[in-house]
């Protein structure tokens, strides 16, 4: 499981989300997940699309029905509050392993 972070530098918000989920995914507590982190400015169509929507979280699901690898799927995940503790942010991903 992938989780892909569009984000940019200064945004508090951002920065915030991303040291929650690095923690979760240091703890190893949800199987073989994995953090990409996307610098908005970087591109012009990421930030044309999340310019003003920042951080935003996609979630790709590389198992297909049987289980085998495939290409995956991103999936907006519903922003989470900036008040969610690590725990309560692992809780809400893990509806989605």
């Amino acid at each position: 499981m992938r989780l892909i972070l569009y984000s940019k530098p200064g945004c508090h918000l951002c920065e915030g989300l991303q040291e929650k989920l690095e923690q979760i995914v240091e703890m190893q507590s949800i199987a073989s997940l994995q953090l990409e982190i996307r610098d908005i400015t970087t591109r012009d169509d990421w930030f044309q699309a999340y310019q003003y929507e920042v951080p935003v979280l996609f979630f790709v699901n590389r198992r297909g029905a049987e289980g085998a690898e495939e290409e995956g799927r991103e999936e907006l995940l519903p922003r989470p509050s900036p008040r969610s503790s690590v725990q309560q942010l692992e809780k809400t991903l893990q509806k989605y392993v």
